[in-house]
């Protein structure tokens, strides 16, 4: 029985694929090219193709696909593309498993912990209600797709991922440089939360989801501390032995380098909690910021 995975060339997808392997799972990657080995199967989600041969019997789909939301300026043309990436993936792949005679357990399908808006000071867990806002309405429409699956029988849950560390990629890595130079600093107030996971932690929240059955909807994979953005600051100038400025990055300059994402990403935040994951009974390597930045780097 196969774990099949979207999305497995991105940093969680690379990640994920060599966990499972080394935990000795079969695991077939959808790939968009021409496949180059016999654990890489063609699917087309813009055309709305997928081989349903691949997807019978298979023990769960860890759906992580869609276009990267931090490597583009959000012009008008790549918001369409964020979502026409997000829907049409999560579509063809649930279309798909509607029609199989053995569908997998479980469809595990990616969402962001931008679901929530801003939260301000608010702490959020599961339960709380959608925010404002592109990236909110986004997750909303995306995890719904998803949930379509329940109407084959097959368990959902929808990752709410919060922004995750890592060296080797995701805004970790993009911040790396200017913290070195010493020019690291606050962004805009620096006073929105920023909600996190090392890498490690979210492949281990994962895996945990996958044995788990009593977990099902939305999950948020965060850090039990949510940190404001001066203390991320603060912190990973710590860990890095380099100062930081002490005037913050204002929120214009953020805008006009980076459009919408500055307004989504990055100036405003969620106090995010994961109620679900601490609830089953999941302990974090990394619970705090200082832990996880100490590893990481």
């Amino acid at each position: 029985m196969a774990i099949i995975v979207t999305g497995a060339s991105g940093l969680l997808g690379q990640a994920l694929v060599g966990a499972l392997t080394e935990e000795g799972e079969q695991v077939v990657r959808l790939v968009r090219r021409p496949p180059t080995s016999g654990d890489e199967s063609l699917w087309q989600p813009d055309k709305g193709l997928v081989d349903q041969a691949v997807l019978e019997g298979a023990e769960a789909v860890v759906h992580l696909a869609g276009a990267g939301l931090g490597e583009h300026r959000w012009s008008d043309a790549y918001r369409r593309e964020i979502v026409d990436s997000r829907m049409s993936g999560t579509r063809t792949l649930v279309t798909a498993l509607k029609g199989l005679n053995r569908p997998p357990q479980l469809l595990l399908s990616a969402s962001g912990a931008g679901f929530y808006g801003d939260t301000g000071d608010r702490v959020t867990d599961e339960s709380g209600p959608r925010g404002e806002g592109f990236l909110a309405e986004l997750c909303e429409r995306w995890e719904a797709e998803a949930r379509k699956a329940e109407q084959a029988g097959i368990r959902t849950a929808q990752l709410r991922t919060a922004i995750t560390l890592s060296a080797r990629g995701g805004a970790l890595k993009q911040l790396l440089p200017v913290f070195r130079m010493g020019l690291g600093a606050p962004l805009g107030s620096g006073r929105q939360w920023w909600a996190w996971i090392s890498l490690d932690d979210w492949i281990r929240a994962v895996l945990h989801i996958l044995r788990n059955r009593g977990i099902e909807g939305p999950v948020n994979v965060a850090a039990p501390e949510p940190v404001t953005n001066k203390e991320f600051t603060t912190a990973l100038g710590r860990a890095m032995k380099k100062p930081t400025m002490p005037i913050a990055v204002p929120g214009f300059a953020l805008r006009a380098g980076l459009g919408g994402l500055a307004d989504e990403g990055l100036l405003i935040g969620q106090r995010a909690v994961p109620s679900k994951l601490l609830d089953s009974g999941f302990r974090f390597l990394h619970p705090t910021l200082d832990e996880a930045l100490a590893a990481v780097l």
